[in-house]
């Protein structure tokens, strides 16, 4: 599960950016019940989104002609600067300069070698999220990926995560739980999917995380993504062990999905 104590490589923020940032915060205030607040007169429109104050991910403009609406997972990083050069070795590609966010920390963002966007998050004053794996929180962070050999190569070397892999059913193939160094089970906060090409075709066919986010009732969930004007692609649907889960996105078709986790 995803928790506040933030080992190097484990996700500690998730930010969505947005063509319409005032309509994205209507939809995820439907949602979640998310307010979306600005840090500060100098943001240039990024708002944090807090749910009952605590801060569970952050809400921005899109600042590049052409990109497409999405959310972004960040990992927890001791050195950003000194990662970049790990990330270029094992062929992955710097796609935003580090830079200082104000005094709550350093970031940079990256496309892993399948073309999967991520960011690091060096913190300073802010550690990531103030809350988690609670409903309308981030419990988990997935990569869908064309090639799961190669993902699994690249984010093992790069955050030496522990993997447990176990064959999901029929012939939907591998599923991946990723665990933080050195770190047990009960600390697993992501995993990673092959799927085919095809089913990729919003991300060019490239690697995409997903955020995945912990609902009371998923069925609810969905109904209210659709009735703001969300997409729910499939589901909900339940999985034995893990719960009621529904893959959907906003307005703007930056995806997520939604668990309601099975008891106990």
């Amino acid at each position: 599960m995803i928790t506040t104590d933030f080992m190097p490589g484990t996700p500690c923020w998730t930010e969505v950016s947005s063509p319409d940032v005032e309509a994205s915060a209507a939809f995820y205030r439907e949602l979640f019940g998310w307010e979306a607040v600005s840090p500060g007169p100098d943001s240039g429109g990024y708002l944090i989104l807090r749910l009952d104050g605590a801060a569970v991910g952050g809400l921005g403009p899109i600042w590049v002609e052409g990109e497409r609406p999405s959310w972004t997972v960040y990992f927890a990083d001791p050195d950003v600067d000194d990662t970049i050069i790990t990330v270029e070795r094992l062929g992955g590609t710097l796609v935003v300069e580090p830079f200082d966010v104000w005094d709550f920390g350093r970031t940079a963002q990256f496309f892993d070698p399948q073309g999967g966007y991520f960011g690091l998050w060096q913190a300073v004053r802010m550690h990531g999220f103030e809350a988690t794996d609670r409903p309308g929180s981030l419990c988990w962070a997935e990569l869908w990926t064309p090639d799961g050999d190669g993902s699994r190569d690249f984010y093992t070397r790069l955050f030496k995560w522990g993997l447990t892999d176990f064959d999901l059913p029929g012939e939907a193939g591998t599923y991946t739980i990723l665990t933080p160094a050195g770190a047990g089970q009960e600390r697993a906060h992501g995993g990673i999917m092959a799927v085919d090409p095809a089913q990729l075709t919003d991300n060019g066919g490239s690697a995409d995380w997903h955020p995945v986010f912990t609902v009371a009732d998923c069925d609810a969930a969905a109904e209210r993504v659709r009735a703001a004007g969300g997409q729910v692609y499939t589901g909900p649907e339940s999985t034995p062990g893990v719960g009621r889960l529904a893959v959907c996105s906003d307005p703007f078709r930056a995806g997520f999905v939604l668990l309601a986790p099975s008891p106990g």
